[in-house]
């Protein structure tokens, strides 16, 4: 019997990416930065459908279909109509947006023919078959089709599409049929990024940090942006009053209307903040949950189904998440970890694989999803690790799990910072223990210790902890598992530790650097926490590592960050993960079962001035 592999890709808006299916089962998917080096890389992903292909041992023409995330023809309809309604104004954006449109996007399938033709090394009219999905059409796929569920309602929040903004669908079986949108320019997704703009960070990448951000500050913005920029129906129904927002006419996100709304211009980047931002931060944070409470609510009253599936951007806001699942009226709900526009890949082959082609799923049962963890990229073998390790003249010692892991608990439990690196690369934005940084989260320095002297990032940011599955609800009001770190949960009462009336009256960043629990490494401003929740059969190499802590410490949880400096991508290769763990102050590296200890290592040669290979995100 012949396989059907059907090759999804995103490219050219951001998160460029590629996913395989092998008869509608994901064999791999990887964003495209993680090759390139370039954060959020939105260039045609060429590195990303090669390792695809070869992880699945194929040529381009051996696949059936290719199929793009998104309908270029649309989107561009969009965009003159948003330039015809809004002119004369406009026309400097118009002027930088329709060359490049003109000479690309426009043409996009002769772009693409082009670059697959190239990256095969065959002729075009030899291409398999190339399919355009809509692009929420693709975010829904990705969360339904790869949830645990036999039938959900689906909710995707982001930016902009074609011209949805929000969109509801029902999914049953093989089915994904939608139920309502709202179109552009009303959309949560850039009013969230509008407040990211004007907080100094950067758009579509910083919005994460706001997040992190807001528990600092209090939410007193919240009636002017319910007053004055959004109009906010009992249903989650919305529009935004756009005389505030430059996003379809300007090169900005915000105007002098919106500046002036709340005292004074926009923070410069990397200026210092301020007691407005960390409001203005909690306040738009506020706002979108109560959007997403509403949505969910009457989505739920509408069709009385009990499970939901979230995509889109604003599927990664984890706080309004950990909500949502407390407090909203579902049974259970499932986030597709790669929510954003990576994800779109995904969804792409997934639609042409159930709708076009009419192949029925098959849920696991159990809760279990279909996407395999996430575990879905690249994985060095030992004589590539070895081969890198001895070209880097680094000296390192390969152990058997019995005797490494053990040694890797009592490495953590002496407070060292270790990079990790094990098995395969996680899909989406988050590091699950694939490809991570780990350290002791009862440690009152490590905070600190990991944001300034290995990630080199702002010190309000704050830490996930990676728990063992079993063990979730002895640290976190949580019972459900997280396995995408996509959940914030409060620390348990027992855990915390209660402050002085002193220490009660600090604001802003001054609450930073008080212990709040037993665990403060990875306990929030507001007694919080991003949890990833471990299990043995999709991550059997890291669940090791947190027994083995475990059983040495009574601590069932580790922090858990990115493998990467500030600015990115996280890393890749072996050779990716020396060069991090040789740049920082991090003690020791693992990958697989080579172990390095920093103190050991060769001197390391580096122009001072590398950190400026990486745009700051």
């Amino acid at each position: 019997m012949s396989h059907s592999y059907i090759l999804g890709i995103s490219a050219f808006y951001h998160d460029a990416a590629a996913a395989l299916l092998k008869d509608g089962e994901v064999i791999a998917a990887a964003q495209q930065e993680r090759f390139t080096r370039i954060k959020h890389d939105e260039g045609f992903p060429a590195e990303a459908i090669s390792y695809c292909l070869k992880e699945a041992g194929l040529e381009l023409k051996d696949v059936n279909e290719i199929v793009f995330y998104d309908k270029p023809l649309v989107k561009f309809e969009r965009l003159l109509e948003t330039y015809l309604s809004y002119a004369p104004k406009g026309f400097r954006s118009f002027m930088a947006a329709m060359p490049i449109w003109l000479k690309e996007k426009l043409y996009l399938k002769t772009t693409l023919k082009r670059e697959l033709s190239a990256l095969g090394g065959i002729k075009q009219k030899e291409l398999p078959p190339l399919m355009f999905a809509g692009h929420h059409q693709s975010h829904a796929a990705s969360a339904f089709y790869f949830s645990p569920y036999e039938e959900a309602v689906v909710l995707c929040l982001d930016g902009v599409g074609e011209w949805a903004t929000t969109t509801a669908w029902h999914g049953k079986g093989k089915e994904l049929k939608p139920l309502w949108e709202i179109d552009f320019p009303h959309s949560l997704g850039l009013l969230y990024s509008a407040f990211t703009y004007f907080t100094g960070f950067r758009v579509n990448s910083g919005e994460y940090k706001l997040m992190g951000l807001a528990p600092y500050g209090e939410p007193k913005y919240v009636d002017l942006i319910m007053d004055n920029l959004i109009d906010l129906k009992e249903d989650g129904s919305f529009k935004l009053d756009m005389s505030y927002f430059n996003y379809c006419t300007g090169l900005t996100m915000t105007n002098d209307k919106f500046a002036d709304l709340f005292g004074g211009p926009a923070r410069t980047a990397e200026t210092e903040i301020t007691q407005r931002e960390m409001d203005l931060a909690a306040s738009i944070q506020k706002v979108t949950e109560e959007v997403v409470m509403r949505l969910a609510k009457s989505l739920h009253k509408e069709t009385g189904i009990g499970n939901l599936c979230l995509a889109g951007g604003v599927a990664l806001n984890c706080v309004s998440n950990g909500i949502l699942e407390r407090e909203g009226p579902y049974d259970s709900i499932w986030i597709q970890p790669a929510a954003g526009d990576a994800g779109g890949a995904l969804g792409a082959a997934s639609v042409i694989w159930h709708e076009y082609h009419g192949n029925e799923r098959t849920v696991p049962g159990n809760g279990k999803d279909l996407m395999k963890g996430s575990y879905l990229g690249p994985r060095a073998t030992a004589d590539e690790i070895r081969a890198a390790f001895d070209a880097a003249g680094a000296v390192y010692e390969e152990l058997p799990d019995e005797q490494l892991f053990p040694r890797l608990a009592e490495i953590l439990d002496s407070e060292n910072v270790v990079g990790w690196h094990r098995g395969r690369m996680e899909f989406g934005p988050r590091a699950l223990g694939g490809r991570s940084i780990v350290g002791d989260p009862r440690s009152a320095k490590m905070q600190s210790v990991m944001n300034l002297k290995i990630k080199y990032r702002e010190s309000f940011r704050p830490f996930a902890p990676s728990v063992l599955d079993y063990r979730v609800s002895d640290f976190f009001e949580q019972k459900n598992p997280s396995p995408y770190m996509l959940i914030v949960a409060p620390v348990k009462e027992e855990l915390r530790i209660a402050l002085t009336e002193e220490q009660q009256k600090m604001f802003g960043i001054q609450k930073l650097n008080l212990k709040r629990s037993e665990l403060p490494a990875i306990t929030h401003v507001d007694y919080s926490a991003r949890i990833q929740t471990v299990h043995k059969e999709t991550n059997p190499g890291y669940y090791a590592l947190l027994e083995a802590f475990n059983e040495r410490t009574d601590c069932g949880v580790l922090v858990n960050t990115s493998f990467n400096v500030r600015g990115e991508p996280i890393v890749c290769t072996p050779e990716d993960s020396y060069r991090c763990f040789m740049r920082t102050e991090m003690d020791f590296l693992l990958v697989e079962n080579f172990l390095l200890d920093k103190k050991k290592q060769p001197n390391w040669e580096e122009k001072e001035n590398w950190q400026e290979e990486f745009a700051l995100d």
